[in-house]
């Protein structure tokens, strides 16, 4: 069995818990999570199953849309609903045009701090088990981006909805204290859902109870994906069958072992290779000064 599984995380199961239980669902030791998703946290978790697991990379590096609920007022120490009071102040009246305003502040590439409670490793060791060991550490701040923040609903007074789409390492909690900050009354993030781990989404994603009956049924792999899904938006080479122990053995692949040629290819585009329908693995296109054309170069093999 070799694909992605899009896996509806409920509440209360971590990443590894998924994993475990998919190994357990698809016989097989082989698989892998693509980025964790906070315990409490539901949403798209995309499962690597066999020869999948080679790809586990290129679906962590996409970028992520997720839900969240601000609640005003209240700083937890993990900056979620689960963690310790630290400071409770009054909440200001908020509305639809103020609030737009700060998102707007956190659009962009920005420096983010993240969460003490968070499994990112200083010095050998996850942040969380200094906070867990009362042990102070500074932590640095690190780039990441939002590409869009909107809001989705005020629930009350003290709480809001909105939907982030961000890039990879992006703390969703991070940001909900950090706009709890700007208005000056704090806050921490009261539920998250992730929407897309892209190219996957919670429209086309599986519950637990879905796949328990599937696998009940041995019709499992009715849910599984192929590989190549993961890389759905880049262009398409084949190559010719003459070309095929080339490609296995990593050269370079020229315009004669290509069943289209590469003149359509810009330089430095990467793409998806085929041999006839069976899918090889990802290329690059390169343009050589030195000969004067281009040619496919292999980026890895994923068979």
């Amino acid at each position: 069995m070799n694909g992605v599984l899009n896996i509806l995380k409920p509440p209360g199961m971590t990443s590894h818990d998924i994993v475990y239980y998919v190994r357990k669902r698809a016989k097989t030791k082989k698989v892998g999570h693509t980025g964790t998703l906070d315990p409490e946290a539901a949403g798209v978790l995309p499962i690597c199953i066999g020869k999948a697991t080679k790809a586990v990379q290129y679906i962590t590096d996409k970028n992520k849309k997720y839900r969240a609920n601000i609640k005003f007022g209240i700083v937890t120490d993990t900056y979620d609903k689960y963690g310790k009071i630290i400071s409770q102040k009054t909440v200001p009246i908020i509305n639809k045009d103020m609030l737009m305003g700060i998102f707007k502040q956190f659009i962009g590439k920005i420096e983010q701090i993240p969460p003490i409670y968070s499994a990112i490793k200083v010095e050998g060791k996850k942040l969380y088990q200094y906070a867990l060991e009362g042990e102070s550490i500074e932590i640095q701040s690190r780039k990441v981006e939002i590409y869009d923040i909107q809001l989705i609903d005020i629930i009350s007074a003290d709480e809001v909805m909105l939907d982030v789409h961000c890039s990879k390492g992006t703390y969703i909690r991070s940001l909900c204290y950090d706009i709890g900050e700007v208005i000056g009354c704090g806050a921490h993030m009261s539920q998250l859902v992730r929407l897309e781990s892209a190219p996957f989404t919670i429209n086309d994603s599986y519950t637990i109870e879905e796949i328990d009956k599937a696998a009940s049924e041995n019709k499992l792999i009715d849910f599984i994906k192929p590989v190549d899904s993961i890389f759905i938006n880049l262009e398409v080479v084949i190559i010719k069958p003459s070309a095929r122990n080339s490609i296995m053995n990593g050269n370079p692949i020229y315009e004669m072992g290509i069943i289209e040629g590469l003149d359509k290819y810009q330089n430095d585009t990467m793409v998806r290779i085929y041999d006839n329908d069976e899918f090889l693995g990802l290329g690059l296109i390169v343009y050589s000064c030195d000969e004067d054309r281009k040619y496919l170069k292999v980026k890895k093999l994923l068979i």
